[in-house]
């Protein structure tokens, strides 16, 4: 008698379409996903304008219960298609689809809760799980690797420019006084750093001439100490870049966007047949 091999089920074939793009169908769920989170978030902005709101309050929360409905059941189905669910559900992405789709729920339920519909800007946050389109690993896995090697780099530059903040914020209290608003060295490295970055508030001034020539000289350095990280990471990024080309060994992007369907994990190789996390088979 020969056996019966079902099919992979219904749970599968949703798990594919919703954690995974590398099919038609999950490219399309995805891209869908991406039109539909940008909608909700314009609509979160649109709502803070009262004009606007009193004019088509009701028009965009017609808009904003249909993203909403469409999001509850995406959630839902994150959920069940997984065999182990808590995985997702306490997952840092799992958290953030919880709290951007409750917030109108919420609303209706709570009195006074309104100010909790400006949770729903998190949203924004799922696109950089739905990034990980075949077509954008590449780019997105050079430039972490370009931040992870030049991290040292870049501790090291915040902490110098931290000390030179500390050293000049303390002068120019000693320069300044209270007459010009540097009442504590505290609010003069605050003045500093926001004279560093080229911010410049205004809030803060100095009036002498010996505090001004200072504050001229931390403005030139501010233009110096701008393009430094950003050197240091383009480097970075270069040879991530000429590493990648040359198609050394170790250097291959893994495009594969398969997600464990038991403990949801990403990242895995392209020759992959188990989860690394769990060990399941992929």
């Amino acid at each position: 008698m020969r056996r019966y091999k079902p099919d992979k089920g219904w749970k599968h074939k949703i798990h594919e379409v919703i954690y995974e793009a590398d099919t038609p169908m999950g490219k399309g769920f995805d891209i869908i996903l991406i039109i539909l989170i940008i909608i909700s978030v314009i609509i979160v902005m649109l709502e803070s304008i009262k004009e606007l709101d009193a004019k088509y309050h009701s028009i965009l929360l017609a808009f904003e219960w249909i993203i909403t409905i469409f999001f509850t059941i995406e959630y839902i189905a994150r959920v069940v298609s997984i065999k182990k669910p808590l995985k997702y559900i306490f997952s840092f992405y799992g958290i953030i689809d919880l709290l951007s789709t409750i917030p109108l729920y919420i609303s209706y339920i709570l009195a006074g809760s309104q100010v909790l519909l400006a949770i729903r800007a998190l949203r924004l946050l799922r696109v950089f799980r739905i990034l990980k389109l075949v077509q954008f690993l590449g780019e997105a896995s050079q430039l972490k690797s370009a931040l992870k090697a030049s991290r040292a780099k870049i501790i090291v530059f915040l902490f110098a420019v931290l000390i030179v903040s500390v050293l000049l914020g303390t002068l120019m209290y000693l320069v300044e006084g209270e007459d010009a608003g540097f009442t504590s060295i505290p609010i003069s490295i605050y003045w500093t750093i926001v004279t560093l970055t080229t911010v410049g508030y205004g809030d803060i001034a100095p009036i002498t001439p010996q505090g001004q020539f200072i504050a001229t000289l931390i403005m030139l350095v501010g233009y110096g100490i701008i393009a430094v990280p950003t050197g240091i990471v383009t480097v970075e990024f270069g040879k991530q870049t000429k590493g990648n080309s040359n198609a050394k060994e170790g250097t291959y992007v893994h495009v594969n966007t398969q997600s464990c369907p038991s403990c949801s994990a990403e990242g895995h190789r392209d020759d992959a047949s188990h989860c690394y996390n769990c060990g399941s088979k992929l």
